[in-house]
């Protein structure tokens, strides 16, 4: 059996294992599914280049759609990323999105969904890079699992050590502000890996669409943990 058909047995086996990353009731709270795509006609250059711009154009759908989160992303070919120097590359430009990303005001809290380990972190401080981040070791009945929290706020890096604990529920951190996020709108970027590949405090969240099926194979869907209706 394959890794990805392990951990969704596991979850299936045990629901009870998989908690929140955000506060979220799906009987009460609407998501507002974000489209960056160049589908997306709406969202011009002169927008999401412009952080001031993007940060007022992502609340104003949120508040007009009367959503608590924006979400979406996973395997998305986005156009955002040519607003950073940071996703171009020689021959092809990184545009393939491997997370989820959730989308609401800074400060949001964020949990850890399973019970697991620090397993590195890292202020990425790169314009349109994670910012700070934190990476979550897992083991569910033997599967090595990882879950990555970019986007977050500095104070959230003060204190941790590699090797502690973290229990299913425990409050990890919260949405970082523009000036601290990699210059972002105020969101966390959820990602699950089976292999860090000798990586520590980041790991790609943006790859090359040619590479799509080698990226899939390694970093499985995240609303499998996430579990938000309709995505």
């Amino acid at each position: 059996m394959d890794k990805h058909a392990l951990l969704k047995k596991y979850i299936q086996k045990h629901p009870g294992d998989i908690g929140n990353v955000v506060d979220f009731d799906a009987e009460t709270d609407k998501l507002f599914p974000f489209d960056f795509t160049a589908a997306n006609k709406e969202l011009s250059p002169k927008i999401f280049e412009d952080t001031a711009r993007f940060c007022n154009w992502v609340n104003r759908k949120l508040k007009e759609t009367g959503s608590r989160y924006g979400v979406g992303g996973y395997m998305e070919h986005r156009t955002i990323y040519s607003r950073s120097e940071h996703f171009s590359t020689a021959d092809e430009p990184r545009r393939l999105h491997l997370g989820i990303d959730i989308w609401a005001e800074a400060g949001t809290p964020v949990y850890a969904p399973i019970v697991g380990a620090i397993h590195s972190f890292r202020d990425n401080n790169n314009h349109g890079d994670y910012g700070p981040t934190i990476i979550l070791q897992h083991n569910l009945d033997g599967l090595v699992l990882y879950t990555l929290y970019g986007h977050l706020s500095r104070t959230d890096l003060a204190g941790l050590r590699i090797g502690d604990p973290i229990q299913k529920g425990q409050k990890i951190g919260a949405f970082g502000s523009q000036e601290e996020n990699g210059h972002w709108p105020p969101h966390l970027h959820f990602q699950l890996m089976f292999d860090m590949e000798g990586m520590t405090g980041d790991y790609p969240g943006v790859a090359k669409f040619s590479e799509k099926a080698k990226w899939m194979a390694n970093v499985p869907d995240p609303n499998l943990i996430l579990q938000f209706p309709g995505l």
